[in-house]
């Protein structure tokens, strides 16, 4: 049986890898929506619309981690248009800020994992984490109207 699990485990992760070479642009889109859902739920918290749940905070800055680890690989050359992307031909003229950034974030997300413990040390971690997110927005993505 468990050996069944890890059979079907890494078969989806070759098949995801394999996705993502073939199609980046989804991958990342899709990164990005997981992303997205986490930070709703993060936003919910910080606001009192939701009751505060350490554990559901640690899978949102896992959420984050995953992001902040892949994302940045799934912008080759040929993904520069197509699939409604909304990239900015920033990301292949600064290879090295943009990978710096995630790197950055992930360095915040580590020390966001370690210092979270309660809704008043989200709410600081969170508030830094998301504000990176928006700088990187600003600085590498096209804004759609």
């Amino acid at each position: 049986m468990i050996r069944a699990l890890v059979l079907t485990a890494a078969l989806a992760v070759g098949l995801g890898a394999a996705f993502a070479q073939s199609d980046p642009i989804a991958a990342r889109r899709q990164i990005m929506k997981n992303v997205g859902a986490a930070t709703g739920l993060g936003t919910k918290f910080v606001k009192g619309e939701e009751a505060f749940d350490l554990a559901k905070a640690k899978q949102i800055l896992e959420t984050y981690a995953v992001a902040a680890d892949k994302t940045h690989t799934y912008y080759p050359d040929t993904s520069k248009t197509g699939g409604e992307t909304t990239a900015s031909p920033k990301i292949w003229e600064s290879q090295a800020d943009f990978r710096k950034r995630f790197d950055d974030w992930s360095d915040a997300i580590k020390k966001a994992s370690a210092n979270v413990k309660d809704l008043d040390t989200f709410k600081t971690e969170f508030s830094a984490l998301t504000r990176s997110c928006g700088s990187c927005h600003q600085a590498y993505r096209i804004q759609r109207s």
